[in-house]
């Protein structure tokens, strides 16, 4: 029985009061509270738990709403909190900042590739933004004084600069499709808008993913309440809009590809799958769940749209489009296995290196043997956060990819893996991570074996994703 007109009013009403708290503490976050530092880590923690907790809310209140008043709350959800991520700049991370860096280089007819930002060879494309001037201490020594901001020395002239841009001394690690978007973002913009182009292009994405999402769910006879996993999900807010990465364009276009194979239009999803890969690498998770059918029109489409897009820069700087990729992967751990947090707890980091490759191997086959073709959203859950449990990033952007997902799955608990990750933005210490991912992996073991008891006593599963929705 469907419950009375005013009844079915209340958990919207109240679902609506706490996504206007979640857009009220998002502001304040963002336009008040600065960059993050160590003294201000505790501020942000209790500010990003908050968010959580409202969340948690948010997601429960409109599981009891009629589903047409539910979506209208997710989708305008999403823009006001979205937006309100837009309160001001970055607060997390200056990756945005080599976004635009990377946008301006391209702009002036110079491969993003050639050289590090702080080369004498593009001193004429510096902006004031991004390279303010440094101050003078009293002893005559430089300092930097503007949040996000750090001392750098040119080369090769030694000249000391002020620069937001991280890495300053090593060329740019984004992928082709990446480099592609940020050129058209500063095209439009020109080079002295700061970061609001790319907060705004992220709430866009941000927007886009919500609407296949309440699309995707409904068509496929899913509960559309589930885009509200993404949608108001404080992690996607913060990284996908204020700290603006480009991981979002890539789950964007990984679930556009997911859905286009999943119809049976396998060369199109493969196009936006290779186009997704080229954005950011990782969308190749979302691949081995889709590869069930006709797997070589997939591969075949995205391998061909990788190459075309990375064409113009291959020809420009041959080997050089690799970038910092190499030193990146060293920079944080993967050559010697340190990264692996949970495997290094009880294995040797070169044993942890070996384990982690057979174990997401295992994993990868397992999906593609078991994954229901035209269902491919649990098989990607599975492997893109058994992925990311293993290979333990401390970027917790990088879950921007498992969350669409998880909405199509129904399966909840996978969100206990962002927020894990998400840890370590205000506690830092590997131990932290630990304890975070490893109470994530016991919740959704757990999660997973009362859903197959549910299912073989034929009693409804502790997380249903119904057929028939009530409207």
């Amino acid at each position: 029985m469907n419950p009375s007109p005013r009844r079915a009013v209340v958990p919207v009403v109240l679902a609506g009061a706490t996504v206007a708290a979640m857009a009220a503490v998002t502001a304040v976050m963002v336009g008040g509270f600065g960059y993050i530092e160590p003294a201000s880590r505790g501020r942000f923690g209790i500010a990003i738990g908050l968010l959580w907790a409202l969340f948690a809310l948010a997601v429960v209140l409109l599981r009891a709403a009629p589903v047409r008043a539910a979506m209208v709350v997710i989708l305008a959800g999403s823009v006001v909190i979205g937006g309100a991520a837009m309160a001001g700049p970055p607060n997390t991370s200056t990756d945005s900042a080599r976004y635009a860096w990377d946008g301006i280089v391209q702009n002036a007819g110079i491969s993003p590739y050639a050289h590090v930002p702080q080369s004498d060879a593009l001193a004429g494309l510096r902006t004031d933004w991004l390279f303010p001037e440094p101050t003078s201490r009293a002893d005559g020594t430089l300092h930097c004084t503007q949040p996000r901001t750090h001392l750098v020395t040119a080369e090769p002239s030694g000249e000391k600069l002020c620069t937001a841009i991280n890495r300053a001394g090593v060329p740019t690690i984004y992928p082709a499709g990446a480099e592609l978007f940020f050129a058209g973002v500063r095209l439009l913009t020109g080079p002295g808008a700061a970061y609001w182009p790319l907060q705004l292009t992220g709430l866009l994405m941000m927007t886009g993913v919500t609407v296949l999402l309440l699309v995707g769910l409904r068509r496929r006879g899913l509960d559309p309440r589930w885009a509200a996993l993404w949608a108001l999900c404080p992690l996607v807010a913060s990284e996908a809009v204020t700290n603006s990465h480009i991981d979002v364009g890539g789950a964007l276009l990984a679930l556009a590809a997911t859905f286009l194979v999943s119809a049976g239009r396998r060369w199109r999803g493969g196009i936006l799958l290779g186009a997704a890969i080229a954005v950011k690498l990782i969308p190749i998770l979302a691949a081995p769940a889709i590869l069930r059918r006709q797997p070589w029109k997939v591969v075949l489409g995205a391998v061909a749209t990788f190459a075309v897009l990375y064409i113009p820069y291959v020809l420009v700087s041959g080997v050089a489009v690799l970038g910092y990729l190499p030193g990146y992967l060293s920079e944080e751990g993967y050559d010697d296995g340190s990264r692996f947090v949970l495997l290094t707890t009880v294995l040797p980091g070169p044993a942890a290196i070996v384990v982690a490759a057979v174990l997401l191997a295992v994993v990868a086959v397992l999906v593609v043997v078991f994954t229901d073709p035209s269902r491919p959203w649990l098989g990607q859950v599975v492997m893109i956060g058994a992925t990311l449990v293993i290979v333990s990033p401390r970027y917790p952007w990088y879950a921007l990819l498992l969350i669409p997902f998880v909405a199509m799955s129904g399966r909840w608990e996978w969100m206990l893996v962002p927020l894990a990750l998400g840890v370590r933005v205000v506690a830092t210490p590997a131990a932290v991570s630990r304890v975070a991912l490893l109470i994530a992996v016991v919740a959704i073991v757990a999660a997973a074996i009362v859903r197959r008891r549910s299912a073989r006593r034929g009693s409804p599963p502790a997380t249903p994703v119904p057929t028939r929705v009530r409207t």
